[in-house]
C-alpha cells in the first residue's frame, strides 16, 4: 500500500459495515488490528468505542494514521504480530486483504500463531482474503484507467498507475507508480506482491496452530462462504 494516495482510493465500502458489525456480533472490547495501514479503518474502530493497538510495520503509514482525528483509544506501534501482548485481546482483525502480503509458508505460520498468542482465552481472530478461484487478477487487468488523488502538500492531482506482471506459483506480482498528472514525473513506484491462498489451505493453517469454531463467511454476508464467493473472511476461536 502507498499511504500517499491510499485514503482516496479506498472509500468506505461493504467490506468495512461487515467488520464493524461481526465486532459488534462478538461483543469484543480490546483488539488489536494487525496490518493497520492510515488507520483508514481503525479510526472508525475507535468511534465505535473499541480500545485497539493498530501496528503496521509501515512508518510513513503510522504517521498519516496518527494524524487523522480519532478517539484517545488507539495505541499505534510500527512493528509486526511479534509486538502482540500475550494473552490481551478479545479479538485479533486484518483488514483489506492484508492476509496476502505473507508470501511465504513460514511468515503466514508466524503471524496467525502470533495472533492466537495474543487472544485471551475465548478471544476471536478474524480476517479476510481473495479466493485464488474467482480469478480477480483476471478484472484488474482488464482495467487500463488509472486512479486518481490529489497530493494533500502541494494540491497536485495525481495518476495511480498499475502494471501486472503476474503469478510464480501462488505469488501474484504487480507495479504501482504514482505520478503527478501535470509533468508525468513519477513520484512513487513500488513492487507489490499477493499470495493466494485456497479455502482449504487457510482453514488447515488456522486448525493446527490451535484455532476452532472456525467459520468461513462469502463475500461480506453472513452465509457460509462458497466457490463462487470472490472474498473470504475467515474467523476462528481460540
Amino acid at each position: 500500500m502507498i499511504p500517499l494516495v491510499y485514503d482516496q482510493i479506498n472509500g468506505w465500502g461493504k467490506d468495512d459495515e461487515f467488520f464493524l458489525g461481526l465486532l459488534n456480533k462478538i461483543n469484543a472490547k480490546k483488539i488489536a488490528d494487525l496490518g493497520c495501514g492510515t488507520g483508514r479503518l481503525t479510526t472508525h474502530f475507535a468511534k465505535a468505542g473499541y480500545h485497539i493497538t493498530a501496528i503496521d510495520p509501515n512508518e510513513e503509514a503510522i504517521e498519516y494514521a496518527k494524524s487523522k482525528e480519532y478517539p484517545d483509544v488507539v495505541t499505534w506501534i510500527v512493528g509486526d504480530s511479534t509486538n502482540l501482548q500475550t494473552n490481551a485481546f478479545d479479538a485479533v482483525i486484518m483488514t483489506a486483504n492484508v492476509a496476502q502480503v505473507f508470501l511465504t509458508e513460514d511468515s503466514w505460520k508466524n503471524v496467525i500463531s502470533d495472533a492466537y498468542r495474543a487472544l485471551k482465552s475465548g478471544g476471536h481472530f478474524i480476517f479476510d482474503t481473495r479466493n485464488p478461484l474467482a480469478k480477480v487478477w483476471e478484472q484488474w487487468a482488464k482495467d487500463e484507467t488509472p486512479d486518481v488523488a490529489t497530493d494533500q502538500l502541494s494540491g497536485e492531482q495525481l495518476e495511480i498507475w498499475t502494471e501486472y506482471e503476474g503469478f510464480v506459483e501462488d505469488v501474484f506480482t504487480f507495479y504501482e507508480t504514482v505520478k503527478n498528472a501535470r509533468t508525468d514525473e513519477v513520484v512513487i513506484h513500488e513492487k507489490m506482491q499477493l499470495r493466494f491462498r485456497t479455502q482449504e489451505e487457510i482453514y488447515e493453517s488456522l486448525h493446527q496452530v490451535g484455532f476452532s469454531q472456525i467459520q468461513t463467511y462469502g463475500d461480506w454476508e453472513f452465509e457460509q462462504a462458497t466457490e463462487e464467493t470472490k472474498s473470504f473472511i475467515f474467523h476462528g476461536v481460540k
